[in-house]
């Protein structure tokens, strides 16, 4: 029933990078506009970054912008979001989703669908 698996997440200190990798075997990533959120510990869902269905228009929350990057890796049916310069604030566990309701916000959650299990991000300070 899962539909997105999501992988690399680690414990680490701030200041350092991680990559996350996001696949699927049931849909083809390259073919949908995918989003990566995230829960910290305590708080409600959040969105984090955004790719369209064609790979060519990027969002960011303000909170990781200029520090996180969004791509997609159609040969490999791979979403991936690197993170550089890690904070403490950005420890969390981190999900992949497409967007099944295109005509909604591309930051809502609700409008995303097919969600993996999640890959637990923790930052040190």
């Amino acid at each position: 029933q899962v539909q997105m698996v999501e992988s690399g997440g680690d414990s680490v200190q701030a200041g350092e990078s991680l990559r996350l990798s996001c696949t699927s075997s049931f849909l083809t990533l390259n073919r949908e506009a995918m989003g990566w959120f995230r829960q910290p510990p305590g708080k409600e869902r959040e969105w984090v970054a955004f790719i369209n269905a064609w790979g060519d228009e990027t969002y960011y929350t303000d909170a990781v912008k200029g520090r996180f990057t969004i791509s997609l890796e159609g040969a490999k049916n791979t979403l991936y979001l690197q993170m550089n310069d890690l904070l403490p604030d950005d420890t969390a566990m981190y999900y992949c989703a497409s967007r099944v309701r295109h005509d909604g916000r591309f930051d809502d959650p609700i409008n995303f669908g097919h969600w993996g299990p999640g890959t637990r991000v923790t930052v040190s300070p």
